[in-house]
């Protein structure tokens, strides 16, 4: 039979962990998100499959000079009982940089990979982390067209 005519399913020697490093510093909030949500799912990896799940982990760094447009709102919603005080918005600005980049990560993911792909996720507001005895590969962001600002 020929190869071409099967299917490929990646085996447990294509699961190789790999850490990555990014540096936020100038970034635009949505563009990072998108990125990150691509590079956790395993999308640029040659063996993709959708079935297969990846464990690559993603170290964010400089989380706190990231770029929020101010006019950004988070709307909350809980559930008190109370008719009337269950919607809260607040300003992505305000708030912390780890959940706004949280939030926008999750937002990008369906309800079941987020479960799995969330805790592979790491934000640190500088440059310090404590992932220092894997191997970390920094990324580039210039390689995958993004422009980096400093104001």
């Amino acid at each position: 039979m020929n190869k071409l005519n099967k299917t490929f399913l990646p085996s447990k020697e294509y699961e190789i962990p790999v850490w990555h490093s990014i540096d936020c510093k100038g970034q635009k909030l949505g563009r990072l998100a998108t990125l990150v949500a691509i590079l956790l799912r395993g999308k640029r990896k040659p063996h993709y499959h959708p079935s297969s799940q990846f464990k690559d982990h993603i170290i964010l760094l400089n989380a706190d000079l990231i770029r929020i447009n101010p006019a950004t709102e988070h709307h909350l919603v809980n559930n008190p009982g109370r008719p009337g005080s269950s919607l809260k918005i607040q300003k992505a600005s305000d708030s912390l940089p780890k959940f706004t980049i949280e939030r926008s990560v999750r937002g990008m993911l369906s309800a079941s990979e987020t479960r799995h792909l969330m805790g592979q996720l790491y934000i640190y507001p500088d440059k310090n982390h404590p992932h220092t005895a894997q191997q970390v590969i920094e990324l580039n962001l210039k390689d995958y067209g993004f422009e980096i600002e400093n104001d």
